[in-house]
């Protein structure tokens, strides 16, 4: 891969089987990306923060981010995203199965950059 044209992409996604649709849909796409995951809120931030063994991971390009996690939820993420000087310039598109509204303005209020429903197959 040429790192020059390679996007870095976060998925922070709890639910293996989303993981995988992910690289799928990903691998169709023309976009030459490297493609880290974490399984939770608090795995991402510390991804974020390269802290333990993410000590030497690249910040990401791009985060796609799941609301309903354990230990730490997508919002909480977004927030602390949001207030962190070197990371609040990253685009956060939310993916998620909740399609209630009160999650989307939470989200937008937040400054998610995009907020989509999961579909239910890669289709």
């Amino acid at each position: 891969m040429n790192k020059d044209n390679c996007i870095n992409i976060l998925l922070v996604e709890d639910s293996p089987g989303d993981v995988e649709l992910t690289r799928e849909a990903l691998s169709h796409g023309n976009i030459i990306h490297q493609l880290d995951v974490a399984c939770d809120g608090e795995e991402a931030l510390s991804f974020l923060n390269k802290q333990g063994k993410y000590c030497n991971a690249q910040t990401p390009d791009l985060i796609l981010l799941d609301l309903n996690m354990p230990r730490k939820d997508g919002l909480e993420v977004l927030k602390e995203i949001r207030t962190h000087q070197k990371l609040k310039s990253i685009p956060v598109i939310i993916l998620t199965t909740s399609n209630s509204e009160l999650d989307i303005f939470k989200c937008y209020d937040n400054y998610a950059n995009a907020y989509f429903v999961k579909p239910v197959d890669l289709n």
